[in-house]
């Protein structure tokens, strides 16, 4: 079986049904979130949220106070999650939403972008406006009209009387410079920003840990008699996927990859066409949402982007990326025997 082989449709109800936390986030709770004693920021916000939560359940006359720019901060709509890389955003994010009884969404910022071109800006806005509480994971801020195009959607939803909830990722070269991203992000958001606390969740700074090295490609030979050994395993040629990639609507890359056990990427290289890296970007979330391990053979997949790329403005989008899939690379050297 192989990637390329598959080509799932645009089913709109099925779109909006995929906006839950992934598997991977799937059994979260606050409970599960052990915060760093270390670190007081952390259970501070696990607190902070917990309100949060129950706060979306009042009635509908105190709600509506939120949006007036008088509102005092404890009734504001929105919260924004402020810290760098793996301190436990997505984690307490799902959470929150696991609290929250529905109507609900959860998505990635590019989910959310994605959904928009799908169903075109006023669908998507009728579709999210009947939710109580819409979460989104790693708001992106490196693309100007994707930006506005979030901040709008979002405005429209505070006015329907939507709670949210967002988190982003600092760039290791900007932690420890005192507010992480939420200047930026409160800044792009614009009008927006009166309606978000923020909360600070410090921890281990991604600077200090560096990116984590990726396991050594195997074979073609290995990497076709590993597949061979797990039942439902795909194999795909790696230039061959990133041209069926541009075949496929992003906001269908989950359901491409779905119930697939182990995922074998034969000649991978660095990806040096910026449309082509950004598709692989989104499928690598979706391999990770869904705990797909990966094996390779050709170059290490932390050399996946250029050099060039991790230097450009998209380098959040592509560092996230070689941390997860050298975790899944890590993942699929546990199943060769």
């Amino acid at each position: 079986m192989s990637l390329t082989s598959r080509r799932p449709g645009l089913d709109v109800s099925r779109i909006l049904e995929d906006f839950v936390p992934p598997p991977h986030f799937g059994g979260v709770s606050f409970d599960t979130y052990l915060p760093d004693p270390s670190q007081p920021s952390q259970a501070v916000a696990v607190a902070a949220l917990r309100v949060f939560a129950t706060r979306i359940e009042q009635p509908a006359a105190p709600k509506r106070s939120l949006f007036r720019r008088a509102a005092p901060p404890e009734f504001r709509a929105g919260v924004y999650l402020d810290g760098g890389f793996g301190v436990g955003k997505t984690h307490l994010l799902a959470s929150l939403w696991h609290a929250v009884p529905g109507p609900k969404r959860f998505g990635t910022f590019v989910e959310y972008t994605n959904l928009v071109g799908a169903l075109g800006f006023r669908t998507a806005v009728d579709a999210l406006r009947t939710s109580r509480l819409v979460c989104i994971d790693e708001f992106e801020l490196d693309d100007p009209g994707d930006t506005v195009l979030m901040s709008t959607l979002l405005g429209e939803l505070v006015q329907s009387g939507v709670s949210l909830a967002a988190t982003s990722n600092t760039l290791p070269e900007k932690l420890g410079e005192g507010r992480f991203a939420a200047e930026d992000f409160l800044r792009e958001i614009q009008g927006l920003s009166a309606h978000f606390d923020v909360l600070r969740i410090d921890g281990e700074d991604y600077r200090h840990r560096g990116l984590p090295e990726a396991p050594p490609p195997m074979s073609p030979h290995e990497l076709s008699a590993t597949v061979a050994r797990v039942p439902g395993a795909a194999l795909d040629r790696f230039d061959a996927l990133l041209t069926h990639l541009s075949t496929v609507h992003p906001s269908r890359y989950g359901a491409l990859v779905e119930g697939v056990p182990l995922l074998a990427l034969d000649g991978v290289r660095t990806v040096t066409d910026q449309a082509q890296a950004l598709r692989m970007v989104v499928l690598v979330d979706r391999l990770y949402d869904r705990d797909i391990p990966v094996i390779s053979s050709g170059q290490p997949v932390d050399r996946l982007f250029s050099e060039e790329m991790l230097r450009g403005g998209y380098r959040k989008k592509y560092f996230r990326a070689i941390s997860r899939l050298v975790s899944l690379a890590r993942d699929g050297q546990s199943m060769v025997e």
